[in-house]
């Protein structure tokens, strides 16, 4: 199994790397890919030391499975002749997600769609990875009829240019910016570019990403704020159903579905919060309570690491898949 990384020498791929090796994804060759000007820099791997190739070297050496991480534009490019040559892509950028021909994929969701033809599979985005895993379960019990939410999102969801930026805020020195803002001691109400209707490009994802994997009948409405903390992104939730629901039976789902931890009681102070979500997989939801203002609405808070299931571990797990696929093609190239 030949398995490429592109964008191995940025924030996520760093993690992508590191999610394959921890969940003992049947690496035999790695390539470990970013842009021209990185190549002949090195990237760890499984204890060893990766020279990092440059994309026509990659294609040249046709990978299996290729997780991209380099941003939309580079995807649009190259994901298409890495799938010319028999890889299957699995993009964590924009560029595929509301293509009609290309699927959108949660595993534990929609997995079941992947098909032995896909070549170009995406990953949708960090914020909403984790909301509509967390929805799912409630979906198909009640019937989710709109979805109000407000996101408290990581600066690594930036990148380690914004990383940088408050770190350096925070010692007191001067450096590139991020932001068009501090970020440190303040909230940014801004994530990605504003498009014409007056939201965020990051906001229009979260609806219709939803949309596109949950239901395409959901309303959904979204405020997405740049908060400086590193560890995860958090969502406060508003849920209204077409069906009336108990909170018990909300948490007993909750607590079935895979990739959630339910982490939710407030006599012992726990909720989820970047500080737990860190460095995990699972999807954390808490702070469970009704809207007491109209019927059928619940309220909750969704908080997961958007390096690791909100980008890396959920690309890793779609590759997963398609093991068994990529399986079947080499096996059948084998007999002919």
């Amino acid at each position: 199994m030949k398995v490429a990384v592109v964008g191995a020498t940025g924030m996520v791929g760093q993690v992508m790397l590191k999610v394959l090796e921890e969940r003992k994804f049947p690496v035999d060759e790695m390539l470990a890919v970013a842009s021209d000007r990185a190549s002949g820099r090195m990237v760890r791997f499984r204890g060893k030391d990766i020279p990092v190739v440059g994309m026509e070297a990659a294609v040249a050496a046709k990978p299996d499975i290729a997780l991209f991480s380099a941003g939309g534009g580079v995807s649009l490019e190259w994901a298409p002749r890495f799938a010319e040559v028999g890889c299957t892509v699995i993009d964590n950028s924009s560029a595929w997600r509301m293509d009609p021909t290309k699927k959108l994929v949660v595993p534990e969701i929609n997995g079941q769609l992947l098909e032995e033809g896909d070549r170009i599979i995406a990953n949708p985005n960090c914020s909403t990875i984790q909301m509509v895993l967390a929805l799912a379960p409630l979906h198909k019990a009640y019937n989710v009829q709109r979805v109000v939410v407000s996101t408290y999102q990581s600066v690594t969801g930036t990148g380690m240019k914004a990383v940088a930026q408050m770190d350096n805020e925070r010692k007191g020195i001067a450096g590139d910016m991020a932001y068009p803002f501090a970020i440190d001691r303040n909230v940014i109400p801004r994530c990605d570019v504003f498009t014409d209707n007056g939201y965020t490009k990051e906001e229009m994802k979260l609806v219709h990403e939803t949309k596109k994997i949950l239901d395409p009948n959901i309303r959904v409405t979204a405020t997405a704020v740049r908060v400086p903390v590193t560890g995860g992104h958090s969502e406060a939730v508003n849920v209204e159903f077409e069906k009336e629901f108990e909170l018990d039976e909300v948490r007993r789902l909750l607590q079935a579905a895979p990739g959630i931890l339910l982490f939710d009681d407030i006599a012992k102070d726990e909720y989820p919060m970047p500080l737990v979500a860190n460095g995990r997989d699972e999807v954390f939801v808490g702070r469970l309570r009704r809207d007491e203002t109209q019927p059928r609405t619940l309220n909750l808070w969704i908080v997961a690491d958007n390096l690791r299931k909100g980008a890396a571990t959920n690309a890793v797990q779609i590759a997963e898949q398609v093991v068994a696929f990529v399986d079947r093609r080499r096996l059948a190239n084998v007999r002919s």
